[in-house]
């Protein structure tokens, strides 16, 4: 399509996330024109229940593009497709959508079981006894946070609510049923979370009657996708008439197949040079998430993976992370006698804590890279939830050394220093779990509201010895679901075209040579020691 053709086309990008829904609306060089959010509950419930509403997130949802249309002054004319991304959680409904009790609750408003939900550790470890040939696409073991463990949880506790389901979504799935009528499921999501061989296109009867959920064979998976499609694949005839009108948009607006909502900051990242196998895509959030593309299928222990077209269309996608990151610095942080003091005055001065502190160490430091030198015998092993990868051990839990009886600024501000290089260890770990496994990288492309920082994002830079590239998108996830959207509205072939084109770089980190280099060397030699004695101790 020429350029000419394309003048005054924007497309939108909906992001779900655990806490709000979000919208963005694109011009074709993925500039963000506006954006806006609108909070969604969660209810907690004991036994490690986390769960959602689908009708208030679909509301939320609407709200966000009504709002984020008249903010940029852009007509549902000018709107050329709109794509969705969200947490893979597991949306229950019965006949004519109607919404079920995932819970003790009783309540049917609650219909999603939450992907940080935890109910299912049984299930998951009953299902990784089996030994089955599909957990090697999960990087050997399957999480409680997937979908299997989730239905196979339903079945045993709420086997009415099981059976009388209608169709099991994944969240973003849903959303693009919502939206437009077609029960076509994404590669993304049901290869990433549900055991969905796409390499193959395929279910695995196998797997499904070995761990005990031999109904979904008999049935031919119709509850749980026997459509299933590329991301950026355009859906159905677009936008209903119903769901157009509720988002503010034209009937007939073209749908994007979504993804999940860390792939989407990886499609916002990646491509953003041209080379997607090159990077390594890192969201840095409340907790982290790797993403490595690669040409042929790599098998990286405690590494979820290889998943064919789950991100980049007909590639292959290495998926890792750490189960808490951003959150690991707030609970290291909240440990300190000196952060309420420094947490006023963060909020003194309109500043979040983090920034405070990583202002403070620039100051006593001559570089960013030297602020390193501020932990001194300072070492964090920084796993308070486990060690999502490349262990993949859930009962991994955090390590403090060196510390002393300062309780100062500037021995929190040392704190600090730690931890966010402790993070960057951690990712130097599945960095080189897959570099021996042949999936090697030479560049990290971050994302992630806990990775905004000049000072954070040197750190990595220096704790990996790999450059961290940032991009220009101040929201790559927005922007990934956005481009889904440009895609399926004919506005670039496919989504690697759509990456390069809506996707720029706007800053490299270097990692710092010499005797910052061989520091963090050493530190990451003694991050390692201390996670083995951890392990051997526990």
């Amino acid at each position: 399509m020429t350029g000419s053709t394309r003048d005054g086309r924007y497309v939108v990008g909906v992001d779900v996330g655990t806490g709000s829904a979000r919208a963005g609306i694109f011009d074709l060089a993925g500039q963000m024109m506006a954006s806006a959010k609108r909070d969604i509950t969660l209810f907690h419930a004991s036994g490690s229940i986390v769960e959602q509403s689908s009708s208030e997130i679909w509301n939320a949802v609407c709200q966000s593009v009504k709002d984020v249309l008249a903010q940029a002054a852009v007509s549902p004319d000018q709107v050329a497709g709109i794509g969705f991304d969200a947490t893979c959680s597991l949306v229950v409904l019965g006949e004519g959508g109607q919404s079920l009790p995932v819970g003790p609750s009783e309540q049917a408003e609650r219909d999603i079981i939450v992907w940080m939900d935890h109910r299912a550790v049984g299930q998951a470890e009953r299902i990784n006894a089996t030994g089955h040939e599909v957990l090697k696409f999960v990087g050997g073991k399957i999480s409680p946070e997937m979908e299997t463990p989730k239905l196979l949880w339903l079945l045993e506790n709420r086997p009415s609510v099981f059976a009388s389901a209608w169709q099991f979504f994944d969240l973003t799935d849903f959303l693009t049923w919502r939206a437009t009528g077609d029960l076509s499921r994404s590669t993304c999501t049901l290869t990433c979370k549900w055991t969905y061989l796409a390499h193959e296109r395929r279910w695995d009867e196998s797997y499904f009657r070995s761990v005990g959920l031999g109904v979904l064979a008999d049935e031919a998976f119709a509850r749980i996708g026997q459509t299933v499609v590329d991301p950026g694949t355009p859906l159905g005839n677009g936008l209903t008439a119903n769901a157009a009108a509720e988002l503010g948009l034209r009937a007939g607006t073209p749908v994007a197949t979504g993804v999940i909502d860390a792939h989407a900051g990886g499609i916002g990242t990646v491509g953003a040079d041209g080379e997607a196998e090159s990077n390594l895509a890192y969201v840095f959030g409340t907790s982290s998430c790797t993403m490595t593309t690669t040409r042929s299928p790599v098998f990286v222990p405690g590494v979820w993976g290889p998943y064919f077209s789950a991100m980049v269309p007909d590639a292959w996608l290495n998926e890792g992370g750490q189960s808490v990151a951003g959150a690991a610095i707030e609970q290291l942080l909240s440990m300190h006698p000196a952060t309420p003091d420094a947490r006023q005055q963060a909020e003194q001065s309109g500043q979040s804590l983090p920034v405070l502190l990583a202002g403070l160490a620039a100051q006593a430091a001559d570089s960013l890279s030297e602020t390193v030198l501020l932990a001194k015998g300072l070492h964090v092993v920084p796993e308070f939830l486990g060690n999502r990868a490349p262990l993949a051990d859930p009962h991994a839990r955090a390590v403090i050394a060196g510390l002393g009886m300062e309780n100062d600024l500037d021995s929190l501000v040392a704190l600090y220093i730690a931890g966010i290089c402790s993070i960057g260890y951690g990712l130097r770990q599945i960095i080189e779990a897959q570099t021996i496994a042949g999936a090697p990288i030479e560049r990290v492309v971050i994302s992630g509201g806990a990775g905004r920082l000049d000072l954070v994002r040197q750190l990595l830079a220096d704790a990996t010895g790999k450059p961290v590239l940032a991009t220009q998108a101040e929201e790559p996830v927005l922007l990934g679901a956005a481009m889904l959207g440009a895609v399926a509205g004919g506005l670039f072939e496919d989504v690697r075209s759509a990456m390069t084109s809506m996707s720029h770089i706007s800053k490299a980190y270097e990692p710092d040579a010499g005797d910052i280099s061989a520091l963090h060397e050493a530190r990451f030699r003694a991050f390692k020691q201390l996670q083995s004695v951890a392990r051997e101790i526990r």
